[in-house]
């Protein structure tokens, strides 16, 4: 008779411990590519797909391709049909410190009740604009308010914080520069 799966958040635990065994046997395995393809569409409107990656050790061709679109709202001369880039920015954050929340606190036996963000970003069109050379055209500032309900004792709570920010790969990402080469 088979073991009943330890799941913690919705992530089988066996299968995360499996994982990282299989990544430390063979460390190949951790590297992972993701691509996208995307298209301008029409005045601030453009489309992202997303039908392949390259992970553990072999190419993944998805089911169905998968799209995100950008836009920009009415005051920044949009159509408004999707988020803009710095909102985007926000949700590719969000998205990644949920998965890290979530695997972590599984892999440390907590139980996650509830788990949100609150975040804000800030920038200044005259970058953008070339109105003032001192300003970057880029994002200033992110601010991630955590609202995590889990059990735990208040210093694996803590513990569980200090992880997701040390291992967090988009944290990470906006956190430090990355190398950035466009062709044309």
């Amino acid at each position: 008779m088979g073991s009943i799966a330890t799941i913690h958040n919705g992530v089988n635990v066996e299968d995360l411990n499996a994982t990282v065994a299989q990544v430390k046997a063979n460390p190949a395995l951790a590297k992972f590519t993701f691509r996208s393809k995307a298209k301008w569409i029409n005045r601030a409107h453009s489309q992202s797909t997303f039908d392949s990656l390259y992970g553990a050790g072999q190419e993944h061709k998805r089911a169905m391709p998968m799209f995100l679109e950008g836009d920009e709202p009415a005051a920044l001369l949009g159509t408004d049909l999707a988020p803009n880039a710095g909102e985007a920015a926000l949700h590719a954050l969000s998205s990644c410190l949920s998965v890290t929340y979530a695997y972590t606190a599984a892999a440390m036996g907590l139980d996650i009740t509830s788990l949100s963000f609150d975040m804000e970003t800030d920038t200044d069109l005259r970058g953008f604009l070339e109105l003032d050379k001192a300003i970057r055209p880029g994002l200033s500032q992110i601010r991630v308010k955590v609202n995590l309900a889990c059990s735990g004792t208040p210093q694996q709570i803590k513990e569980l914080h200090e992880q997701v920010m040390r291992t967090s790969p988009l944290y990470d990402t906006f956190k430090n520069p990355v190398d950035i080469r466009m062709s044309h």
